[in-house]
């Protein structure tokens, strides 16, 4: 017989704990996971149950927390693919042509537009800087494109340029903590894990959110890119190698059976559901569904990783070789992840941070760099097309700044970090095919047209996937947090 003085108790505890998550978790996940735990035992506050709002959200299963679910209305998009260039790549080298900014190079800049600007490294001494690099416009939009990018070429008229970008943050790590969560510090939930958070994912065998990653190292700011932040950990990315397991040890030791491990993982839930019982932790549910997805990627997480299945024609298209970790070959896992139903896959290349010097420089590196990404990125594109999946998977190129159209000074000249004007493209996904937003000026220093802040373009992504980014927010230490924080504004020229 059960002491009646311990299970008062114990729902004394599981009631103060619920409590507790209502004043400072207010209507996120973690409360609704814990209020549906508690409903069962009759325990859920009966004010929170009669919320309209609340109840709505009760909707999703806490127990699958990655279940499918709508946004706010109809979505343009169901994935994302983001292709990060951490570091910065040069628009001016690439996307820009600055015939001015050519025929006053080596000359000083004008002292109006550098007035009350920050850099991270010029010294205020540094000139003018035009690109040697020949240009050309290509497709029915007209688009620069300079000879670093020849395949980009073919997709021109798939893509949406964003020419006008522009953002707060000038430093590395912070700057892409800024472009990937809407703040510049640690401690937010990354864009990839609002979307699952809203949304959930279509994948039952491999993670919602995945991060793939090449270059020469890893980006700045590491893990704390796609970490989730204070949203339940179920939404945090999942970094999958390039080759071999996508995960280590995702094998089972010699002799283990797959029977028997599936009786272990159900021994190891049975004792998780008991401590869920006592204390209530919706974080013991994320556990739960770690081990499960883990037994499930056994098998699927194996077979997304055989690229040398697909035909000689797609692996030519990409220019992939099987077993040599590469951009390439991130980019046709990225097809095949959302094949696969998962909901966001960001690919991370490193380095486009040209500055001068022996291994980061305009002349040798920078076009290597673009010889890594040019074909890959567009043949992404074309695949998808000719799959019938870019309609409803939302492309992204860019990184977290531009450069400057001032030489910087090191071993051989340099750009310096800008955050005043870049670009950027998106492709399916509901945006505007051959379409160039934004322009800048004559020396490719601000915009003059088309302005798509950081918290613009956040706005813009969650709009295209179903959601007011007004209204998808998670209550954290007394406050509603959202990823705009108090900013932004949809973009709607460049939707179809």
């Amino acid at each position: 017989m059960t002491d009646p003085l311990s299970e008062t108790a114990r729902q004394q505890l599981r009631a103060d704990t619920r409590r507790h998550f209502f004043q400072n978790c207010g209507v996120g996940l973690g409360s609704i996971a814990l209020t549906s735990l508690l409903s069962r035992d009759g325990l859920a506050d009966q004010d929170v149950s009669r919320s309209p709002a609340r109840a709505a959200l009760r909707a999703i299963d806490p127990a699958a927390p990655m279940a499918p679910r709508p946004g706010h209305f109809p979505a343009k998009a169901k994935n994302v693919i983001f292709l990060f260039m951490a570091g910065g790549p040069s628009q001016l080298d690439m996307f820009e042509d600055k015939p001015k900014l050519r025929q006053l190079s080596g000359k000083t800049p004008p002292e109006s537009l550098m007035a009350g600007k920050r850099f991270a490294f010029l010294k205020g001494n540094e000139t003018l800087l035009g690109t040697q690099l020949g240009f050309g416009r290509y497709g029915e939009c007209g688009m620069e494109l300079s000879e670093l990018l020849p395949e980009h070429r073919k997709i021109v008229d798939e893509v949406c340029w964003l020419r006008g970008m522009t953002t707060d943050v000038f430093n590395h790590g912070p700057a892409k903590l800024f472009m990937n969560s809407g703040f510049q510090a640690p401690g937010r939930p990354a864009l990839g894990s609002w979307a699952t958070y809203g949304l959930g994912s279509e994948s039952t065998d491999l993670p919602g959110f995945v991060v793939l990653q090449s270059g020469p190292r890893g980006p700045r700011a590491g893990a704390s890119l796609w970490s989730s932040g204070f949203l339940p950990t179920s939404y945090q990315g999942v970094p999958f190698r390039g080759q071999g397991d996508p995960i280590l040890h995702l094998r089972s030791p010699a002799g283990i059976s797959r029977s028997s491990e599936r009786k272990f993982y159900d021994a190891v839930a049975e004792l998780n559901h008991a401590r869920l019982d006592q204390s209530g932790d919706p974080e013991i549910l994320t556990r739960i569904n770690a081990y499960e997805m883990a037994f499930r990627m056994q098998t699927s997480a194996r077979e997304l990783m055989e690229i040398d299945r697909e035909s000689p024609e797609t692996l030519a298209l990409y220019g992939v070789e099987p077993g040599k970790p590469s951009f390439a070959n991130n980019c046709l896992l990225a097809r095949r992840l959302v094949e696969r139903g998962v909901r966001f896959v960001q690919l991370y290349h490193t380095n486009w941070d040209h500055h001068g010097g022996p291994t980061e420089n305009l002349d040798k590196h920078l076009p290597e760099v673009c010889r890594e990404v040019d074909g890959p990125a567009a043949a992404l594109v074309l695949d998808l097309k000719r799959r019938g999946l870019l309609d409803d998977t939302l492309v992204i190129f860019g990184g977290e700044f531009g450069r400057t159209p001032m030489g910087e000074v090191r071993e051989n000249v340099g750009r310096d970090h800008h955050v005043d004007a870049f670009t950027m493209w998106l492709a399916g996904g509901g945006v505007k095919p051959g379409y160039i937003h934004g322009a800048t000026d004559e020396l490719g220093f601000g915009v003059v047209d088309g302005k798509v802040h950081v918290h613009d373009l956040h706005a813009t992504i969650l709009h295209l996937l179903g959601f007011d980014h007004e209204r998808l927010t998670y209550r954290f230490q007394g406050r509603d947090f959202r990823l705009t924080d108090v900013h932004g504004h949809v973009v709607s020229d460049i939707l179809v």
